[in-house]
């Protein structure tokens, strides 16, 4: 199984060419969008979600994850083995998060180059080429190198902002919901939210937090929009307060 995790977005050409590559090497094999809408040029901000997206992953599965707005630059190529899972991609800090919550973490800087490869777009010609490799059963020593880390930034384990906003107008935070009292506050958009477990603990139009599907503290409006009616966008600050 490959999982791709990126801020492309599913309009214009690229999702498709990580496809048609990873095709063309393993037709047989599944290929899953996981998401495509992650915080664009942001990798600190979709770290977080990767993280979360990712915690159910199977081990041996493989995820591209391409948040790389230094595409071209001084970023090394990395692969992360995390508790038998493998992820390819920049080494900017987004993998981090993954292979901080990991009992067994591993870095390696890749060395294998293809034929082509592009300034502007790894995804295709050097991140998803590898992953195809590696679900293929290639060793990694014949991809990769052993290095100490991911190029990361030392971020927090937890993220006191929205780093996403959904369809419905939720906003998830990256805060750790398990790390956060039942009782506690949330300071979200000039107002004090209290946590509910369900939407309809809340009657219509009530503003609360609450843990989401992936473990993430999220801001909710029941039958409506937090995002509109809180005034909150990607990159806005929370705070937490004890109940």
């Amino acid at each position: 199984m490959i999982l791709l995790f990126t801020d492309f977005g599913l309009a214009g050409p690229y999702v498709g060419q990580m496809h048609s590559v990873l095709a063309a090497a393993l037709p047989d094999i599944r290929v899953i969008d996981l998401m495509h809408d992650a915080p664009r040029h942001d990798p600190r901000r979709a770290a977080y979600l990767l993280a979360a997206l990712t915690d159910r992953m199977p081990a041996g599965a493989v995820c591209v994850a391409v948040v790389d707005p230094g595409v071209g630059g001084d970023r090394p190529p990395v692969v992360l083995e995390a508790d038998g899972r493998r992820f390819v991609g920049p080494g900017n800090g987004l993998l981090e998060p993954v292979a901080r919550r990991a009992a067994d973490a591993r870095w390696w800087r890749i060395t294998w180059q293809p034929s082509v490869l592009s300034a502007s777009f790894h995804g295709r010609d050097l991140f998803a080429p590898v992953a195809g490799r590696l679900a293929a059963g290639a060793a990694m020593a014949t991809l990769a190198e052993p290095c100490a880390d991911g190029g990361g930034a030392g971020w927090p384990d937890a993220l006191a902002e929205v780093v996403y906003i959904d369809g419905f107008g939720n906003a998830m935070t990256g805060l750790r919901a398990s790390a956060v009292a039942a009782d506690a506050v949330l300071l979200a958009g000039g107002r004090r939210l209290t946590r509910a477990a369900t939407f309809g603990e809340v009657p219509d139009g009530a503003a609360f937090w609450y843990a989401n599907s992936i473990g993430l503290v999220e801001i909710a409006v029941n039958c409506g929009s937090a995002a509109q009616d809180l005034g909150l966008s990607v990159g806005s600050g929370v705070r937490l307060h004890s109940g």
